[in-house]
């Protein structure tokens, strides 16, 4: 399987350099703009023509959707948000906010064309039971227009839980790999943060290990978020190029 199929996607979570060096050597960016603080839907479109064709975008959901406003990733939103608005920010709950949030999130995807939203929560949000059925009315009830949804619970659910709601609501399951099995195996988004570290460095064998846990024959997404976050995921392209 090669990465030049366009099966398997690999980049960084976020540039980490200029646009234009980037584009050259990877095949997809996750957006953490998206995340923080979405861009003017004009920069978006922008990016997606100035990106080579085959390049993929994908995006994390605005945090006014998963994070509540209390959480300190808001020291990055711009613009100063309306007391409804911190009130009924995230969670996944259905308020107004989290509605508007997830449709300029979904207005950002169509800018970059991009086929795949990751929702990330914060280690805050647990499988209670008023969360769980959250989870549930906002997936079931968002508009996708073809988009994969996939879903990084980081607040200590249990495994079968996580299992039962992919399944339940078409999710893929966002882990680090070397951290933790994906209940999607054969849909599979890795985010890798670093064995021992945001300072690590991946050796070849850990790559060649990485390339194994993916399947065959479908779409993968494989991007790395540390320090050596660009080579690393350079030298995994090559790897996967090489037949693994």
């Amino acid at each position: 399987m090669s990465a030049s199929n366009g099966l398997i996607k690999i980049g960084c979570c976020g540039f980490r350099s200029s646009r234009e060096s980037y584009y050259p050597l990877l095949d997809a960016v996750e957006v953490q703009h998206t995340f923080y603080q979405p861009p003017q839907v004009s920069t978006l479109r922008k990016w997606r023509a100035e990106a080579p064709e085959g390049f993929e975008f994908t995006i994390k959901a605005w945090q006014l959707i998963t994070h509540q406003s209390s959480s300190p990733t808001y020291r990055r939103v711009k613009r100063q948000l309306t007391g409804e608005e911190k009130e009924g920010a995230g969670s996944f709950r259905p308020t107004p906010t989290v509605a508007a949030a997830w449709e300029l999130t979904r207005e950002c995807a169509a800018a970059l064309e991009a086929r795949a939203v990751l929702f990330q929560c914060p280690a805050s949000f647990k499988p209670t039971g008023e969360n769980l059925e959250n989870v549930r009315k906002f997936f079931r009830s968002a508009q996708r227009g073809g988009l994969t949804f996939c879903w990084e619970p980081r607040g200590g659910w249990p495994r079968e839980t996580i299992k039962g709601l992919c399944e339940e609501l078409d999710l893929w399951h966002v882990v680090d790999p070397f951290a933790e099995r994906t209940t999607t195996p054969g849909r599979c988004y890795f985010r890798l943060h670093g064995r021992r570290g945001w300072r690590y460095k991946y050796e070849d064998g850990e790559l060649e290990e990485l390339c194994s846990m993916l399947p065959k024959g479908v779409v993968s997404y494989v991007f790395f978020n540390n320090v050596e976050m660009k080579d690393d995921a350079v030298r995994f392209k090559e790897i996967v190029e090489s037949g693994g």
